[in-house]
């Protein structure tokens, strides 16, 4: 019987919304005996402007209304954005992994009797998903991959700067596309070494060819995830 992941999630996102989380990405990998099923939460929109509320408030702590002095630290200081904080503590996760275990054993939503259930944030390099999370991120550092080329590349790093619809006045192009600033990437010395002006095959070959933005379709995004910046 094969496992049915889309199941999974609407289950995964019901459990969660009775916690006050979302459920941001589910992943099930290894062989057969050695499953895992990892499964990524975030505080849900009231939760999470709770958690910027806290933040402006400065409080401090380790409850799950209080945050680490650093995190508020570095998102005053503009190391961190806020948008980036998923909010969720252990109580959450543990909460979470509780109930939902029942529910896969007792649905039975994972065949067979061997697996591990692990409930985590994100993370600050996590991966964008939906169509609503390029619009929360907008502003971010990303990077992402597409499933055929833009402009003879695959893989592109920078600033995300516009999430925007088709004009109606073109119904065939696609839906929704974001716009990346590839000035916001510093080159680094192993860039210096191995790019040649010339080398449109990455983001830096593009941005010394004078390219300074790419517009990509969200159908066309194999994967994408923000790069920290702190």
């Amino acid at each position: 019987m094969a496992v049915k992941l889309e199941e999974i999630r609407l289950a995964a996102s019901r459990v969660a919304a009775s916690h006050g989380l979302d459920v941001v990405e589910i992943e099930l990998a290894g062989p057969s005996k050695e499953r895992i099923l990892r499964v990524f939460l975030e505080k849900n929109a009231e939760g999470r402007a709770k958690l910027m509320a806290a933040i402006e408030a400065g409080a401090v702590g380790e409850g799950n209304e209080l945050l680490p002095e650093r995190l508020i630290q570095e998102t005053q200081a503009g190391k961190l954005k806020v948008e980036q904080l998923s909010g969720v503590t252990h109580e959450d996760c543990a909460a979470f992994s509780r109930d939902f275990g029942v529910l896969l054993d007792v649905e039975d939503l994972v065949p067979g009797a061997e697996y591990t259930l692990e409930a985590s944030s994100p993370g600050l390099d996590r991966k964008l998903v939906r169509p609503e999370d390029y619009q929360r991120f907008a502003g971010s550092l990303v990077k992402v991959q597409t499933f055929e080329p833009v402009r003879n590349n695959r893989h592109w790093q920078g600033r995300l700067t516009v999430v925007s619809q088709a004009s109606e006045a073109n119904p065939g192009a696609p839906s929704e596309t974001i716009t990346l600033d590839l000035n916001a990437v510093k080159q680094n010395s192993k860039s210096r070494k191995c790019g040649a002006p010339n080398d449109r095959s990455s983001s830096l070959g593009w941005k010394k060819a004078g390219v300074s933005t790419v517009e990509i379709a969200l159908v066309n995004i194999e994967k994408a995830q923000l790069v920290p910046e702190i």
